[in-house]
């Protein structure tokens, strides 16, 4: 009997994870979709992709290339050096605005977009994965693009100046609005629960009233 209760109690669990789902993706907003159109220049070895919907943009530059990102002021930001060496300016106020979403963190007199880069090195694997306000919507509101939510519409167009092995380029990208897409699976999930939910608790019960029965019926055992 322990493991039918067991089993329904994990049914349950699943139940309401599935009806948790919407509200995960908590890194970036489900709502939005930012994707990059172009790279340039487009150097083999050196990619970019964007992370949880609009949240952060990755860089994987193989060994042998050199990439330097360039902040909101054209100051160097942050680079992954020719071995690997991921570094980032500490006298970027981009360094300090990324770290919240809505840029209101606290940026310390020391930064400077105008003055000498200040290096940190934060990392050797040639990964380098920011956050980046360029690349999605600075406010909680719905875009006034959007006029109805559920078709997709383009927010804006974004570029974020980059240089690879000395050569001045950008990552050329476009937000756009793909509404609450979760939404629309939503009915399908929960009914999909509610069936095994109420097939498990249909099962538990007819075997209780069997075992009830049985146990009427069943001659006694002989004690020795």
């Amino acid at each position: 009997m322990r493991k039918h209760w067991a089993a329904l109690a994990a049914t349950t669990t699943l139940f309401c994870l599935l009806m948790a789902a919407p509200a995960l993706g908590h890194e970036g907003n489900p709502d939005f979709r930012s994707e990059i159109d172009a790279v340039r220049p487009s150097v083999p070895g050196v990619g970019f992709e964007v992370l949880s919907y609009d949240a952060d943009m990755e860089l994987v530059a193989r060994e042998g290339h050199a990439v330097t990102i360039y902040g909101y002021e054209g100051e160097p930001f942050a680079r992954i050096l020719r071995d690997g060496t991921v570094q980032k300016n500490q006298r970027s106020p981009a360094t300090y605005l990324n770290t919240d979403r809505y840029a209101e963190a606290p940026v310390p007199r020391s930064a400077d977009a105008e003055a000498p880069p200040l290096w940190k090195t934060v990392d050797d694997s040639g990964t380098l994965r920011w956050h980046d306000h360029r690349m999605h919507y600075m406010a909680t509101a719905t875009p006034p693009q959007v006029s109805d939510e559920s078709r997709r519409t383009k927010v804006f167009d974004y570029e974020i100046p980059i240089r690879i092995d000395g050569r001045e380029g950008a990552i050329d990208g476009t937000l756009f609005w793909v509404g609450p897409a979760d939404t629309a699976k939503a009915p399908f999930l929960i009914a999909g629960a509610a069936i095994v939910l109420l097939g498990g608790a249909a099962v538990l019960i007819v075997r209780r009233r069997r075992g009830e029965v049985g146990d009427g019926d069943r001659p006694a055992k002989e004690a020795w």
